[in-house]
């Protein structure tokens, strides 16, 4: 069930989208928000790493076509599937679906070719300047790469291509920021700062691409948790970010 922060969460994405986007979806229940939050979008296209429940919804509704694609004209292409009876009932024999190895969907040069690649994956933690930690928190491993990091390039490569990086704004019930001045260390950096276009949190979206280390700190603290916005500018004076 998704909360009342990963649907406001799911709807600041969905400013972020427009029809005839080229999507992708991460794992989780945050990107399966995004999906449905999707349904007042047209002419869809879907190249992804997973193909999940939300986007079974897009595509019986109507929503995905993939006739603006460059790449797979008219199909949707995906690795692996994951989701509900409807999803598997869904893909069970449709042509108009197609499962491709994991080499191909998450080669960035394949993904860069289609126009407006809309890459949305989840994150554990942020820091100041745009590193994003979607694998680790310090030295606990949580997660593996998936197709983040090459949907980041491939979406950063793509003409009028954006990436997004959306979460709720803290964890551990809401003792802990995923916004923090510097990754714990150990941390490994999935996404670099370069390659970081858009963090998106209940608290709204901070634009990261072609922003100085200033303009970041400041753009990320605004969608960090009002709690620790305070602290995280006192630690950014600290390490002169301003």
């Amino acid at each position: 069930p998704m909360s009342e922060e990963e649907k406001t969460v799911a709807g600041y994405v969905s400013e972020l989208a427009r029809d005839g986007d080229c999507i992708q979806l991460g794992f989780g229940g945050i990107p399966n928000a995004i999906g449905l939050s999707l349904l007042s979008k047209w002419d869809l296209g879907i190249h992804t790493e997973q193909v999940s429940a939300s986007m079974a919804r897009l595509m019986a509704n109507g929503n995905v076509t993939n006739a603006k694609k460059t790449v797979d004209k008219h199909l949707s292409v995906a690795a692996f599937a994951i989701g509900d009876d409807y999803l598997y009932q869904f893909m069970h024999k449709n042509p108009k679906l197609f499962m491709r190895r994991g080499s191909y969907t998450n080669d960035p040069f394949v993904i860069c070719q289609n126009d407006n690649v809309l890459a949305i994956n989840g994150g554990l933690q942020y820091d100041l300047t745009g590193q994003i930690a979607s694998e680790a928190i310090g030295y606990m491993q949580y997660s593996g790469t998936g197709g983040a990091t090459a949907f980041a390039y491939g979406a950063y490569h793509s003409k009028g291509g954006r990436g997004i990086i959306a979460s709720v704004s803290t964890t551990k019930k809401g003792s802990m920021s995923r916004i923090v001045p510097v990754l714990q260390p150990g941390s490994i950096v999935t996404v670099s700062r370069n390659l970081a276009d858009h963090v998106v949190t209940e608290y709204g979206i901070a634009k990261l691409r072609q922003r100085t280390v200033s303009q970041r700190v400041e753009n990320l603290i605004a969608v960090a948790h009002p709690d620790f916005r305070a602290e995280l500018r006192s630690e950014a004076n600290k390490l002169m970010y301003y």
